[in-house]
């Protein structure tokens, strides 16, 4: 089974997580935004060991430790889906418009495509491909465990921003209705900031894919 610990991360409080195989303590985190010095100490205090960062697209609050991060474990740094390349070539420009310090570049060591898997330890994470709030966006998901990582596609209560370059708002809304939802209504999700939610909470009162808005 699939562990997990939320640290938000960065004056956005971004939610980055520790996530482990509970058989082997095999260990990744997703989406560090930043604040590195702050996620050692959670992963030194948790006792797992680091063998990926897994990111879910290329906005600076998302990945701006990732490097850092990698460098310090030597751990590949895999994913989004390679449409975020632009994102990732832009973070200087993203940090000014952010607020936030200059960042090492951000390479990853492998790109995501929909429907690969991501093993770790006895834990296996399929991969979405969901765009729209950015093209490259992918969700990670553990249908075992019955929880899934989204990133800024889907928020308790509303869904992620649109209006950025190359966002696309009925390309984000179907991502989330035709990819998300199928997986089952019991699935618990993460999202990028703010609290966790369900797929089954968000059918039924989100204003923007709520169920009763498709007929």
């Amino acid at each position: 089974m699939l562990g997990w610990q939320i640290n938000p991360v960065t004056h956005f409080q971004q939610n980055c997580s520790l996530i482990w195989c509970q058989a082997t303590d095999r260990a990744a985190l997703v989406d560090p935004g930043g604040d590195a010095d702050r996620l050692q100490r959670a992963v030194a205090n948790s006792g797992k060991q680091i063998e990926k960062i897994l990111l879910t697209h290329g906005h600076m609050d998302h990945v701006g430790a990732a490097t850092a991060l990698a460098k310090i474990y030597d751990v590949p740094i895999i994913g989004p889906h390679r449409e975020d390349q632009f994102w990732l070539d832009a973070l200087d420009q993203q940090a000014q418009m952010m607020g936030f310090a200059p960042t090492d570049p951000v390479k990853p060591d492998q790109w995501l495509e929909d429907g690969d898997r991501i093993t770790l330890g006895e834990c296996e994470l399929k991969v979405l491909h969901c765009p729209g709030h950015t093209p490259g966006h992918v969700v990670l998901v553990d249908t075992v465990t019955r929880i899934a990582f989204v990133g800024d596609v889907l928020f308790k209560g509303s869904v992620g921003r649109s209006d950025f370059p190359r966002g696309d708002q009925a390309a984000l809304v179907n991502s989330i209705v035709s990819k998300l939802w199928p997986l089952g209504d019991d699935i618990a999700f993460v999202p990028g900031h703010g609290p966790m939610s369900t797929f089954a909470a968000e059918r039924a009162t989100n204003p923007f894919v709520a169920d009763k808005n498709f007929g």
